[in-house]
């Protein structure tokens, strides 16, 4: 049977999906590159703000349209929180959430909805890609607004960066997110069973994981944590490149920095800021302080030089006041941003933050996102700058058109280069312009 997946939200949803791919075409099923030609849709959803919710509506209706015939079907964090909801839309025929995502396949063979086929290799075909619309460039400035990733088998793929979930849950509940109600049981995944999934990365020449989870900072296994998982990566594995997903500041540590020494570790990180301000972080509930964030940051350039530090920032959290605006402008300024990801507040139901008073009129969030915005714009291009006639290992991704390759440095800059050859999947050094 033809499958078509899709997916929205964080790296963390992506992995589960490449997970759900990889199951179906082990059981010998085969990846649709249009909705249009799928026996069965699946949309691995998001939840974390209400415009998550609304993307995955019209995605849904979307694949109604141009696929009446179509089974489809709805898992992900809008399943957990919502699932009578999604089960009342007419375009839905299975809804299972996170915990059942892994068990899908079998679901859906046991309800003879999927035809069981005998077994092949589990590795994902040669011609698999995974194409993400809305696109931005990487250092785009922009109000997020959640972008949906599609497996398929389209003739252009390339195997250049696999994103592996390596925890998931958590229980920190800080008052803007829904996430800890929809993953709540933190687990890690065995150490053993990761480094199988990255040696099978490499083998089928993937030269770049991306090492992701809801909280990996949380992560402990049999008395392992982060940094005893990283180095058996590096001790253990040939892959090329290691790149962390979002990390916390005080999940951080020197041990775990001095593996930044093996330049097979990118330099690139994301710690979530969310305010520069520390009222406006305690009303949130983060577990930190500025100051505490403004010496993870230090350690993290001392530790990594060249270290692009992206973040997140929500602009009109309740009660934020003029002066907090101002400190957390400020702040994302002195930390000098390689990117900044700007959420004007977003009330989610059954969060503390939505039952919070002195919600911030919209049209006051929506000025502090355009001032936020701006700084970004100017963080990012100060970023880019300092590395003009820097020679840099480039890992070449996609052709974009005219003989034009994109690829990604380790601290995650997008280059560009003009070349004939086909660049795809290797890694090459260029000196910027």
């Amino acid at each position: 049977m033809k499958i078509s997946l899709e997916t929205l939200g964080c790296k963390l949803n992506q992995a589960e999906t490449e997970v759900l791919a990889r199951q179906f075409v082990a059981a010998g099923h085969q990846l649709a590159g249009r909705v249009e030609d799928a026996d069965i849709y699946i949309l691995n959803t998001c939840t974390v703000t209400g415009t998550a919710d609304s993307k995955s509506r019209q995605l849904l209706r979307k694949a109604r349209r141009q696929n009446p015939r179509a089974l489809i079907v709805v898992t992900g964090c809008y399943s957990d929180r919502a699932p009578l909801e999604l089960a009342k839309l007419e375009e839905v025929n299975l809804v299972t959430g996170n915990d059942g995502k892994g068990a899908l396949l079998e679901r859906l063979e046991e309800a003879h909805l999927v035809r069981p086929t005998s077994q092949s290799g589990a590795a994902l075909p040669d011609d698999t890609v995974a194409t993400t619309s809305p696109s931005g460039g990487d250092n785009a400035a922009s109000v997020e607004t959640p972008r949906s990733t599609r497996i398929s088998g389209a003739p252009t793929g390339l195997r250049t960066r696999a994103s592996i979930k390596i925890q998931d849950g958590c229980r920190n509940f800080c008052a803007y997110c829904i996430v800890p109600y929809v993953r709540r049981v933190e687990k890690s995944v065995p150490p053993d069973e990761v480094l199988a999934q990255v040696k099978q990365r490499v083998a089928e020449g993937y030269q770049e994981v991306v090492l992701t989870g809801t909280r990996i900072g949380a992560y402990e296994c049999g008395g392992l944590t982060l940094k005893d998982l990283v180095g058996r990566i590096l001790d253990e594995t040939k892959i090329g490149r290691v790149r962390l997903s979002s990390i916390q500041p005080r999940e951080l540590s020197p041990g775990l920095l001095a593996l930044w020494k093996d330049r097979r570790l990118c330099p690139h990180f994301h710690l979530s800021l969310q305010s520069g301000s520390n009222t406006v972080l305690a009303r949130m509930r983060r577990r930190y302080t500025t100051t505490e964030f403004e010496q993870a940051v230090g350690w993290i350039r001392a530790m990594a030089p060249g270290v692009a530090i992206t973040t997140d920032v929500i602009v009109g959290f309740p009660g934020e006041t003029d002066t907090e605006f101002a400190e957390s402008l400020e702040f994302c300024r002195r930390m000098e941003f390689a990117r900044i990801h700007v959420f004007p507040f977003s009330a989610r139901s059954g969060t503390e933050a939505a039952q919070m008073a002195a919600q911030v009129p919209a049209n006051i969030k929506k000025e502090r996102a355009r001032q936020m915005l701006a700084l970004a714009e100017e963080s990012a291009s100060r970023f880019r700058e300092q590395f003009a006639g820097a020679e840099v290992d480039v890992l070449w991704e996609k052709q974009t058109g005219q003989g034009v390759w994109s690829g990604v440095t380790g601290n995650y800059l997008r280059v560009f280069k003009k070349d004939r050859k086909n660049l795809g999947n290797t890694v090459s050094k260029v000196k910027l312009g």
